[in-house]
């Protein structure tokens, strides 16, 4: 029973948290403007840097960084203090699943009319304290795409690839856990994938070339 109540405290706690768009949140008490009105429409990182510039940007990705990691944080002590549940063995596994849902949160917000954000930086801050080798790997990915290409979305979509391939590698060679390399490797694929599907607009825009490129901001 306590699985069950370990579980459904992870998945409502991390969804909850994760509908508090810090984006949206950040420009309405700095700017007193709506950020899914300007620019792609999208209730991320990326549009409040091009939009609004860097100080709103930066009070974004502090926020957005404290939530990815105290969804993973928090969780990780409820489920193994208070509920005494590790699940396949493995401390990590319960942060997956707070990542996943903190993540799914942040991109179909209740509170926000399940219209928030594209899910990468919280992707990427709960990897902080689930797996910082694995975050290094798909970070560097990212920043490597990113100069080659000067495309956000072209970094994003080849790091959210690779997140699934760099836990297996991980987690198979490099901190051998039998009972959790496959549930955790599946968690993170459907990060991965997640990520990808909500970059179905970008694709678009880079098959007809007409993607914003990194740096490029746009009059509100």
């Amino acid at each position: 029973m306590n699985i069950v109540f370990s579980l459904a405290f992870t998945v409502i706690f991390s969804y909850l948290l994760g509908s508090l768009n810090s984006a949206i949140i950040v420009c309405r008490l700095l700017k007193k403007k709506d950020i899914r009105d300007y620019g792609s429409n999208n209730a991320g990182l990326t549009n409040v840097l091009r939009v609004f510039g860097k100080g709103p940007a930066i009070v974004t990705l502090l926020c957005d960084l404290a939530k990815g990691v105290i969804a993973v944080v928090v969780c990780r002590l409820v489920v193994h203090n208070v509920f005494d549940v590790v699940l396949f063995n493995d401390v990590k596994f319960i942060g997956y699943i707070a990542g996943f849902f903190v993540m799914l949160g942040h991109i179909f917000p209740v509170f926000y009319g399940f219209h928030g954000g594209k899910g990468v930086l919280i992707a990427a801050t709960t990897l902080i304290a689930i797996d910082p080798l694995t975050c290094l790997f798909s970070v560097t990915v990212f920043a490597i795409l990113l100069a080659a290409t000067k495309y956000v979305s072209v970094g994003s979509i080849c790091a959210a690839a690779s997140y699934p391939l760099f836990t297996f590698i991980d987690q198979q060679f490099l901190n051998s856990n039998a009972d959790a390399v496959l549930p955790n490797t599946l968690v993170a694929a459907c990060i991965g994938a997640l990520i990808i599907y909500m970059h179905k607009p970008n694709i678009k825009r880079l098959i007809n070339g007409t993607e914003n490129k990194f740096g490029k901001k746009k009059n509100v």
